[in-house]
């Protein structure tokens, strides 16, 4: 048995027997009952999912798997290839949007080296887990084989197991240029919808652009034929080494019980395939937000995710889920912190 077959069998259903105590105490704050709307049900997710009942974030960390495509020979992007590799070294300078955002939100930044085509021997910081140097341009054949799919997931969940522990919550982001490219042709896969109904325009191309974009998705999906009863297939047909690190992330985390909060399109694409491997890992996601590309909002309605906001992100790193980290961890100070109409000797509501 594999290692991702021995994870998989590890997950559960997250502990909905302790959501009517989280109730109960949400109740008996200072506030009309549900007066803080979806900041109550991430409360009472995260007591579900750690099974605890008064659960803490003490350490917040945001992993970020870089991996380059062969998909962006066919000019699909708006910038070239070698922006993944300098953009990797922003971010271990501290330079780039997820840095600034994870600051704010008091989170650590992983940069995670998975299928960079590159040699990064003087990149002190960086979490060297490469499986492929770049994945194949998936409009000539497979982006990877099955047997380096796997070795992706199970990087991803080698780096969960490593980072896991009491209060930590987890975080996804990714940097590829060409990946939403990749991303769509999932989508696509999985649900049977056109490559045009799910593909945007990434890095901010034309409308030119975008319909070769389509063109090389619907090329993709012809050649290769990804079988979307088989996630691991559609991953290694017209995947990428960093959407599968993030699969392998998130079935991990759900795994050892860690929260995960899942950023956007791309980030979701990986949490997709988690997913369609083992149902349940969806009780241990959050979404943090909705993207702009087209393709996200069907992913999400695959889940079963509701997104915490809309605010026109299609930047990617996993700058989205630093917001949403800030937002799980209010949600959880609320829980904790604010008193309840006994300590602060108000009067509740008329019968």
């Amino acid at each position: 048995m594999s290692k991702l077959d021995e994870v998989l069998k590890k997950i559960r259903p997250a502990d909905g027997g302790l959501i009517m105590d989280a109730q109960k105490r949400l109740d008996s704050l200072t506030k009309p009952k549900d007066s803080l709307g979806r900041l109550e049900e991430f409360a009472k997710k995260m007591v579900a999912i750690t099974g605890e009942l008064r659960p803490v974030i003490k350490r917040k960390i945001i992993f970020t798997f870089a991996g380059d495509h062969g998909v962006a020979a066919e000019g699909v992007s708006a910038f070239p290839s070698e922006v993944t590799r300098q953009m990797v070294y922003n971010f271990l300078g501290g330079g780039a949007g997820i840095n600034v955002l994870a600051r704010h939100a008091g989170a650590e930044v992983v940069v995670v080296d998975i299928g960079v085509n590159f040699d990064f021997d003087d990149a002190p910081g960086l979490l060297k887990k490469k499986v492929v140097r770049g994945t194949r341009n998936i409009r000539k054949g497979p982006a990877m084989t099955r047997e380096e799919t796997v070795k992706c997931i199970e990087a991803g969940i080698s780096i969960a197991e490593e980072y896991a522990g009491p209060g930590v919550i987890f975080g996804t982001g990714e940097m590829g240029i060409a990946n939403t490219t990749p991303s769509s042709a999932m989508i696509a896969a999985f649900s049977g919808l056109s490559a045009e109904a799910v593909t945007g325009r990434g890095t901010g191309i034309d409308d030119g652009a975008l319909r070769h974009k389509v063109k090389v998705i619907d090329d993709a999906l012809s050649i290769n034929r990804p079988d979307a009863t088989d996630p691991i297939d559609v991953l290694s047909k017209v995947g990428g080494a960093e959407i599968a690190g993030i699969a392998g992330l998130v079935i991990g985390a759900a795994s050892l019980r860690v929260p995960v909060v899942i950023d956007g399109f791309i980030s979701t694409a990986g949490a997709l395939a988690a997913y369609e491997l083992e149902p349940m890992t969806r009780d241990y996601m959050f979404a943090a937000h909705k993207s702009v590309e087209r393709g996200h909002e069907v992913m999400l309605e695959r889940i079963g995710l509701k997104p915490f906001v809309d605010l026109d992100f299609r930047l990617g790193e996993g700058t989205g889920a630093a917001i949403g980290i800030s937002l799980v961890e209010a949600s959880l100070k609320i829980y904790n912190e604010m008193a309840t109409f006994g300590d602060a000797g108000v009067s509740e509501k008329n019968d």
